[in-house]
C-alpha cells in the first residue's frame, strides 16, 4: 500500500469539496480549483475526508495511488493558502519593475523584457532584485517562475542572473585559476 495515497486528505473548515465522478472541484478562501483524474483510482467523499483507492497492485495503478492523493492535497491547501515562489535577480544593471501587472525585467539584453503573468497568477516585486510569484495553483507558480528565470538562467563565473531564493550556484573558477 503506498504510504502516502492510503492517507485520507482532511478537507478544512471553509473549504467545499465537491465531487462529481472523476471531477474533483475545491472551493476556498482564495479561489476555486477544479481536475478530472485517472479513471483508474477511486475518490470517495466522506465525513470531511477525502480517501483515494486503487483497483489492484499493478504498478500503473501504485503509481497513480499516490499521486492523486498528492494532487487532492495540493488542491486543498491552494485555495486555503495558496502558493509562491520567490525569484532573485543578481547582477549589475539587473532589475524588476511592474507595470500594472505585468513584469518589467532588465537583464541584459537591449530592450526590457515583458512578463505577461497568465490567469490565477500575480507577481509582486520587492526592491527591485526579488520576484514573488504567487497563486493557488502549484503547478503553474513553479512553470511560471521556472519561465521567468529562463530569461537569464544563473551563470557559474559571476552568478549573474534570475534565481530561486534559496538556490545555490555551483560557481567555477574561470581561466587563471587552471594555472
Amino acid at each position: 500500500m503506498s504510504r502516502i495515497g492510503k492517507l485520507p486528505v482532511q478537507v478544512p473548515g471553509g473549504v467545499k469539496a465537491e465531487l462529481n465522478g472523476l471531477r474533483l472541484k475545491v472551493t476556498g478562501p482564495k479561489g476555486t480549483l477544479e481536475r478530472t483524474f485517472h479513471p483508474d483510482v477511486n475518490i470517495a467523499l466522506e465525513d470531511g475526508h477525502l480517501t483515494v483507492t486503487r483497483p489492484s497492485n499493478d504498478p500503473a495503478h501504485r503509481a497513480l495511488h499516490g499521486l492523486t492523493r498528492a494532487l487532492i492535497q495540493n488542491m486543498i491547501i491552494g485555495v486555503t493558502t495558496g502558493y509562491s515562489k520567490t525569484l532573485q535577480i543578481v547582477g549589475v544593471g539587473y532589475r524588476a519593475a511592474m507595470q500594472g501587472k505585468t513584469l518589467q525585467l532588465s537583464v541584459g539584453y537591449s530592450h526590457p523584457v515583458l512578463v505577461e503573468p497568465p490567469a490565477g497568477i500575480t507577481f509582486t516585486v520587492e526592491g527591485t532584485q526579488t520576484i514573488k510569484v504567487e497563486g493557488i495553483d502549484k503547478a503553474l507558480v513553479g512553470q511560471v517562475a521556472a519561465n521567468v528565470r529562463r530569461w537569464r538562467e544563473p551563470e557559474p563565473y559571476k552568478g549573474k542572473g534570475i534565481k530561486y531564493e534559496n538556490e545555490h550556484i555551483r560557481r567555477k573558477e574561470g581561466k587563471a585559476g587552471g594555472k
